[in-house]
């Protein structure tokens, strides 16, 4: 290698820096990273070079390397791509008591002066690191989260296909009319028609439960909601899940499932993750209460709540009350659910919430398969029933009753991982006033 590096050869080659701690001296090494840190001692020079797995110690003693090696170690800027070629040799003063005598460096990419602090105890904001969001997942710690989302998913997906038997589906992301009755959608130009952007794959995942009994989906959403919290997201991710032959006890058993499941794996892929971030995981208990006997227990505790909803502080004494456990409020007022929400009687519905560490993650519930009442509570909510006629259609002709839920991907990584901005677990997070990087 002389002036440019041959990938195809140095992707054979290549040693990452985790590997490097399990080689012998004297073995010669080819690695690539950032820099992430250089230092000079009269004669002896230092470089730290950081890859995904971890940090290395680079040594150059004047009289060991080239003059060429020896006088450029300290001159490269923090977070410049280096190739190196040289040699293992074990150190008991170098962090993991390797380090390596370099006998080639290559700068594959310069950086300009970073605008914001990098380190692993990084003071910058957290709205000037998400305008330099791309420079902020050099940090250990982001990079963590999101190896932890990663799992989130992929564990979903695994739980779904290996334990119910649920086929994963992909569904449209425009749509004619609102998915759930709310009017905060964006409008966007579609040919000469006016559209939205999907609020939720509700009515899509309902019609295709109806007919091939198990779906679960990971579906983009956007709320045009005006609001500025820490909890909200204008575009987020959601796991869903539809099961037809099912009521609401049924799915809410599977979700406890699918959380322990999720959990474990985190616990078990991502225990490296988990230490830089300073989280302690625990397998969580679930509870089944009803609203009324929510609201009876708010009264006691002299919290206030809606009629039909909850209050963001009775969500949250209920993670104070009930700590590591996945809280199921259900028997909700049908006042306030969505009008697919199958009617119980009384005022009651068969909808659910499910609050953890103090916060919703999860609405749902059985749904109406009966075209009659649905009409009839569409109709309830001022809702046209010409924008639903093909939902609605869809459940003419056999349709089983059919229960689901979802979770909000961000939402519950973020509680997770013991997280005070929803921002933090987003690769570039979309809210009322972000729209780049």
């Amino acid at each position: 290698m002389e002036n440019k590096i041959d990938l195809v050869e140095f992707q054979k080659n290549r040693c990452s820096v985790n590997d490097i701690f399990d080689k012998k001296e004297g073995e010669s090494v080819e690695i690539a990273g950032w820099v992430y840190d250089t230092r000079a001692l009269g004669k002896i020079k230092f470089l730290v070079l950081r890859d995904l797995t971890g940090s290395v110690q680079v040594t150059a003693f004047e009289k060991a390397v080239s003059p060429e090696i020896f006088s450029s170690l300290d001159k490269f800027s923090r977070e410049s791509v280096l190739y190196i070629r040289g040699k293992i040799k074990d150190s008991k003063q170098a962090p993991g008591e390797k380090e390596i005598i370099p006998e080639e460096i290559i700068e594959i990419a310069g950086s300009k002066e970073v605008p914001i602090d990098v380190s692993d105890f990084s003071k910058t904001e957290l709205p000037k690191r998400l305008d330099y969001r791309f420079l902020d997942l050099h940090r250990k710690k982001i990079q963590a989260i999101f190896k932890i989302e990663s799992t989130i998913m992929q564990a979903f997906r695994e739980f779904m296909v290996n334990d119910v038997d649920a086929m994963e589906a992909a569904f449209p992301s425009i749509i004619g009319s609102s998915s759930e009755g709310g009017t905060e959608l964006f409008k966007a130009k579609y040919f000469d028609k006016e559209v939205y952007l999907s609020q939720s794959c509700q009515l899509y995942k309902q019609m295709v439960a109806c007919s091939m009994e198990k779906v679960f989906s990971i579906f983009t959403v956007w709320r045009a909601e005006k609001h500025n919290t820490v909890r909200h997201l204008n575009e987020a991710r959601q796991l869903d899940f539809e099961m037809a032959f099912a009521d609401e006890f049924v799915v809410m058993d599977i979700m406890a499932k699918a959380l322990e499941y999720i959990i474990k794996k985190v616990m078990e892929v991502n225990f490296k993750e988990l230490k830089v971030l300073e989280v302690e995981l625990k397998i969580p208990e679930s509870k089944y209460i009803t609203f009324a006997e929510v609201k009876e227990l708010m009264v006691t505790e002299n919290i206030h709540m809606g009629e039909d909803d909850l209050s963001t502080d009775a969500e949250r004494k209920l993670g104070e009350l009930y700590p590591d456990t996945i809280v199921f409020v259900h028997d909700w007022p049908i006042c306030g659910k969505p009008f697919y929400i199958m009617p119980k009687g009384d005022g009651l519905s068969r909808g659910f919430d499910a609050i953890y560490k103090g916060m919703e993650i999860t609405s749902g519930g059985q749904r109406v398969h009966i075209p009659e009442i649905l009409e009839k509570q569409l109709e309830e909510r001022d809702l046209d029933l010409k924008d639903f006629e093909g939902y609605i259609d869809s459940f003419r002709f056999g349709a089983p009753p059919h229960a689901g839920w979802g979770i909000g991907l961000e939402r519950i990584t973020m509680l997770l991982l013991n997280l005070k901005n929803i921002r933090e677990v987003v690769l570039f997070p979309r809210d009322r006033d972000r729209t780049t990087p």
